[in-house]
């Protein structure tokens, strides 16, 4: 039978992906009328029109014996297009050596992200250099930004630097947003590249520069949620206490055993507990007891979809955005004192070496006798007195022989300490400082990663059948280039990142941030080394932990906040019953989309944080403070500042008494005609120039430069690639 009348638009695709997939030999008229059961003469002339609509549009072209190809041929390749500052883009291409240069001019409607199709053109030595022809897939369609007016336009002018147009807004289609509004727009349509994109108003968020507005405003730019679903609120508020005496009785009851939590003083979310007690034998029992959500949330459930659909929880500067709803998380799954909870434990045998000489995992029933805060258990650490003293410091000293054996074994010790922000009442930044890490945190950092590491290496051990599929939290080899930059830079302090015999790079690594400790380039270095590691990410497929040093590991401990934790706890339910082996397809997939919403959420976390940070900067313009380089680049050199840890950047051209450039081989910027050298770690004194709160940036000058202070307003990016570069 003839197939019916497909639309216009639909029949353009279908023989676009026809020619496409007929590749370089091509396709007549008369295939494509056959291959897509266009049997009825009759009725070609649709097949025709759309072919003549793709000719027209670039889209195919016309070759010989009436063979149709894609446009762009043999040099036709796809790809992930990146756009930096300056307007031009890279396209990383599948399997290509090299990411493709796009210059400003041949980016066409391509957007940051996008999935594109370019046609490889030579460029410039051996760089190669292409245009985009088509744009296959948008990454996103909904953006946000402040609402500008533009020779007599509404225009929305995104908060993503990468964004370079600004999108045009129909008066019909702004929600009533005025100028200087923060909103969210949908991409509409756009047709030529020399147009602006137009855009349709689908949330005004308020007025720009307002703190709950700008922290929405950062959660919308990189796609994160807002709020819970309606639905999603009323199916958690339906949920029942699952702690019943039934429940209880097909559990593990460990309600008497002396339990504590320790979390920071302002967390609503206590997802993890221990329990320690001395057995006959003299060794201790110490239990890792972990929230049970997998009870509450069943999988496929309205919850569990949108759980899954966040897969982690995303902290800003005043705020946590949780994955699972407030019934959940800060009541029915968290662990709160004096309550009985249903969790899920890993138990341990340990002897006074903390060798764990028996383990079990299951299902439990516990209850927290004491609630500590960071600060308290460190207080009783450092000897003072106070409740569960015995049981704190028996935890505290089992923790540290289990991190001087970890390091021993050749873990990094590349812990960063946290910035965080004193805010008063309308959420402006009053103070800046840093979280310190100390061993009330290592108490439970320790026990936590025993837990994941041994629930790991129990799943890896099972053999019938080959290995059974699981989430693994993966963490691959340094980047064997970044590894010789910090290898410069520890020689330009006269450190040295050498391995003795015996000896291998972990080691090497810890040796040398020992010997920088307290030392003014002590940030510095650890920053880079940092810098040179690879991204930890979910994986069904096993490498091992490289930072940690573990063959086998896992996060099991915060199913709360962490949708991989949720799914491992549910494999490991799974496998301890005996069941078949999991589908290994869709727990990849879930590893990669968790790993891809692990990294939004860093970036949305940083960019709370870069503008909290410009705004402090904001009320201290034209103030100076001591800083030391903390990056350099083509285009300016960036400077942390010691008092708040502040970031910004002076400019090249902004450098006094010289032209500089970036040497890359000897990673400093250099005098041309002094031959003055910047190098990372140096100190300078800074003075905060202007402060860009739409871009998040701060610039320095040098406390000589003695030119004009001023602070930048509003503005629209009229022509990409005439602006200074923004922030890495």
């Amino acid at each position: 039978m003839p197939r019916s009348h497909p639309s216009p638009g639909q029949l353009a695709q279908e023989v676009l992906a026809a020619v496409r997939q007929a590749g370089h030999a091509g396709i007549t008229s008369q295939q494509l009328a056959l291959q897509l059961g266009f049997k009825d003469k009759s009725h070609r002339y649709m097949l025709f029109d759309a072919i003549d609509s793709l000719l027209d549009e670039g889209r195919i072209q016309s070759g010989k014996k009436g063979r149709y190809t894609a446009q762009g041929g043999r040099d036709a390749v796809e790809g992930v297009i990146s756009i930096i500052a300056s307007g031009a883009g890279y396209v990383r291409v599948e399997g290509g050596a090299e990411d493709v240069f796009v210059h400003m001019r041949n980016v066409g409607m391509a957007l940051h992200g996008d999935r594109v199709q370019i046609k490889v053109m030579g460029g410039r030595g051996s760089r190669a250099e292409g245009k985009v022809l088509e744009v296959l897939q948008r990454r996103r369609k909904e953006f946000v930004g402040t609402i500008q007016k533009h020779q007599g336009r509404l225009v929305l002018v995104a908060d993503d630097q990468r964004i370079q147009k600004p999108f045009f807004i129909p008066p019909h289609e702004s929600l009533n947003g005025r100028e200087g509004d923060k909103a969210i727009i949908e991409l509409g349509e756009w047709k030529n590249d020399r147009d602006l994109p137009r855009g349709k108003v689908v949330r005004i968020l308020g007025r720009a520069g307002e703190h709950h507005v700008e922290m929405h405003a950062i959660l919308a730019e990189f796609g994160l949620p807002l709020e819970f679903p309606e639905g999603v609120v009323k199916a958690s508020e339906e949920i029942a206490n699952g702690v019943t005496d039934a429940e209880i009785a097909k559990r593990r009851d460990v309600r008497s055993i002396p339990t504590i939590t320790i979390d920071p003083d302002d967390a609503k979310d206590l997802d993890d507990a221990l329990s320690v007690r001395k057995l006959g034998n003299g060794n201790w029992e110490v239990g890792v007891h972990i929230a049970d959500v997998s009870h509450y949330v069943r999988p496929r459930s309205i919850i569990d979809m949108e759980a899954a659909n966040r897969a982690t929880s995303v902290y800003l500067v005043d705020r946590v955005v949780p994955m699972l709803p407030e019934k959940l998380s800060n009541d029915l799954c968290s662990l709160n004192p004096h309550t009985d909870k249903l969790s899920f434990s890993a138990i341990f045998e340990l002897d006074e070496k903390a060798h764990v000489v028996n383990e079990w995992f299951g299902r439990t029933a516990m209850r927290s006798q004491r609630r500590f805060a960071y600060a308290e258990a460190q207080a009783i650490i450092d000897g003072g007195e106070g409740d569960f003293k015995n049981e704190v410091l028996t935890l505290h000293r089992l923790a540290q022989v289990l991190r001087r054996e970890r390091i021993a074994n050749g873990a990094l010790e590349i812990g960063g300490n946290e910035v965080k922000f004193r805010l008063d009442e309308k959420g402006a930044p009053i103070g800046v400082y840093e979280k310190v890490m100390g061993p009330a945190n290592w108490l439970i950092e320790e026990f936590m990663l025993l837990a994941n590491k041994r629930v790991a290496a129990w799943v890896g051990k099972q053999k019938k059948g080959g290995v059974p599929p699981f989430v693994y939290r993966v963490h691959d080899l340094p980047d064997p280039e970044k590894v010789e930059q910090l290898r410069a830079l520890a020689k330009s302090f006269g450190h040295s990142l050498a391995m003795a015999k015996g000896e291998d790079l972990p080691h090497a690594i810890n040796r040398l941030l020992h010997d920088v400790k307290g030392k003014e380039e002590e940030n510095v270095i650890k920053q880079v080394a940092i810098r040179s590691m690879a991204k930890a990410i979910y994986s069904t497929e096993n490498i091992g932990h490289y930072g940690l040093a573990f063959e086998h590991y896992t996060h099991f401990t915060s199913p709360i906040r962490r949708y991989p934790d949720l799914l491992v706890h549910r494999a490991l339910a799974h496998y301890l019953a005996g069941g078949a082996h999991l589908d290994a397809d869709a727990l990849d997939l879930s590893c990669k989309h968790s790993s891809r919403m692990e990294k939004q959420a860093a970036d949305a976390e940083r960019a709370s944080i870069r503008y909290k940070q410009a705004e402090y900067l904001l009320a201290r313009i034209g103030q100076s403070f001591e800083g030391i380089i903390s990056g350099l680049t083509n285009w300016g050199v960036y400077v942390e500042l010691r008092e708040n840890r502040c970031e910004g950047m002076i400019g090249l051209r902004e450098l006094p008494g010289d032209l500089y450039r970036f040497d890359q081989d000897h990673y400093c910027v250099v005098g041309q005609r002094t031959g003055r050298r910047f190098r990372l770690g140096d100190e300078l004194m800074v003075t905060v120039k202007a402060v860009d709160m739409d871009r998040r940036t701060v610039d320095f000058a040098l406390f000589e430069d003695r030119a004009p202070v001023t602070t930048s307003g509003k503005f629209v990016r009229k022509h990409a690639g005439k602006k200074k570069p923004g922030r890495r």
